[in-house]
């Protein structure tokens, strides 16, 4: 199911997912507000806590949790959007192949707040109980 854009805000969203998923971490930085927080809401697994700003988010967050995957992975396919102005939620499957080769699939929830026609701040909900017993020491 494709989801389409019904607002300016919704397609910026739509518009970072797609470019979220390529790992190219400059576009990425491209899409984001200089003063930007983006918080994974778990506790206990890779990447938990509040990151920002930008650089911050682009260097020492995304770089190294994108690290864990294959190259180019994984990817995000948004399943549902809806905004009010320049709040924007949606839902979306996350899929790829982690660096050892097992497969990683989860599902999310997003809470995204705009800013100057740019991502500002962004609540990651998803199924920390998988992420936690994926990279659970064997």
């Amino acid at each position: 199911m494709a989801v389409t854009a019904r607002t300016p805000q919704e397609q910026t969203v739509i518009d970072f997912f797609a470019i979220l998923s390529t790992g190219e971490l400059e576009a990425i930085r491209k899409t984001l507000h200089a003063e930007a927080s983006w918080q994974p809401m778990v506790e206990g697994v890779p990447g938990a806590g509040v990151h920002g700003p930008r650089d911050v988010i682009v260097d020492q967050f995304l770089a190294p949790v994108r690290g864990l995957f294959k190259a180019g992975d994984p990817k995000t396919t948004l399943r549902s959007i809806v905004s009010h102005g320049d709040f924007v939620m949606c839902e979306s499957v996350g899929q790829g192949l982690l660096s050892d080769g097992r497969t990683y699939s989860n599902r999310y929830a997003w809470a995204i707040e705009l800013r100057d026609g740019l991502v500002y701040a962004i609540r990651e909900y998803m199924d920390s109980h998988y992420v936690a017993t994926l990279f659970a020491p064997a």
